[in-house]
């Protein structure tokens, strides 16, 4: 990856911050009573996707790379699991869960295609 990766021409960082409006968007609607909890935790792990990939990116060794790419995966599945929780207590139907879900689903593909790509070099 060398030195610096102009992290914002690839794909899965682009993925990552559509995911991340969508969320937010999505959130909006969420009680005000959640305003300090679930939005909350939905917000800061969907940021932290496109940040720990450009973070990733960043940085000389493939060791440290990698890691902040596996954080960045690690994100999407806490954010996945908080979907989940959301649907449960019906702050999102089961359309919108679906269409999250979708969203995540592929830029996962796209995340661990970046970690092999970073792991072979």
């Amino acid at each position: 990856m060398g030195a610096y990766q102009k992290y914002t021409e690839l794909d899965v960082w682009k993925h990552s911050r559509a995911l991340a409006s969508h969320v937010y968007e999505l959130s909006a609607k969420f009680p005000k009573s959640e305003q300090f909890g679930i939005v909350s935790q939905i917000r800061r792990c969907v940021v932290s996707v496109p940040s720990n990939i450009a973070e990733g990116c960043g940085r000389q060794h493939k060791k440290e790379t990698i890691q902040f790419l596996s954080i960045a995966r690690g994100s999407l599945f806490e954010l996945e699991t908080q979907l989940y929780i959301s649907k449960d207590l019906s702050y999102i139907n089961e359309d919108q869960l679906s269409n999250c879900l979708d969203k995540i689903e592929n830029l996962g593909k796209l995340l661990n295609g970046f970690i092999r790509y970073n792991n072979d070099k």
